[in-house]
């Protein structure tokens, strides 16, 4: 009798855990519904020919200056395999278990590396990161490169479809 008291004890807790963490996410998620929703892809976007693809690791998306708070809303927040395509327009992460992030090239403010953020702690500079326009929110998503050459290859080519600034 002990025993089973015991088990049943450590599921209702377990439970309790995975309630007030669903909790806190919902939460973050209505407090951060003011942040406007990515672009969609273009239409055909899969039919085009990319500059370059580069298989890795979607980190997350914070805003610009606070790495450690993730963006929760319209999925931005959810760690996933990932590969990056840049094109002529922009970028496009196409992440497993979770909707495909286009970031226009229009809306890239900077390019660059961090040694991590929410979620992904890696050496010196290890990720690289882009610095976007999400409507009037400024954002950094960070990528991991599955292969460590091909992050500055990555932030090259976004740096190549970057339109220059309007003088």
């Amino acid at each position: 009798m002990d025993q089973l008291t015991t088990v049943l004890v450590t599921v209702i807790l377990i439970a309790v855990i995975f309630a007030l963490l669903r909790r806190g996410w919902t939460t973050r998620v209505r407090r951060q519904s003011g942040i406007a929703a990515p672009a969609e892809p273009p239409a055909g976007i899969e039919e085009r020919e990319p500059r370059l693809v580069v298989p890795g690791m979607y980190v997350s998306t914070t805003e610009t200056g606070a790495p450690l708070e993730r963006i929760a809303a319209h999925g931005l927040g959810v760690r996933a395999r990932a590969t990056a395509l840049v094109l002529d327009d922009g970028v496009l992460f196409d992440r497993q278990g979770a909707p495909a992030l286009f970031v226009p090239a229009a809306d890239v403010v900077a390019v660059g590396t961090s040694s991590g953020m929410v979620g992904k702690f890696v050496e010196k500079d290890g990720l690289a990161v882009l610095t976007w326009s999400l409507g009037s929110t400024v954002v950094d998503t960070g990528f991991r490169t599955q292969r460590a050459e091909d992050k500055q290859r990555l932030l090259a080519a976004v740096e190549a479809i970057v339109p220059a600034p309007h003088s």
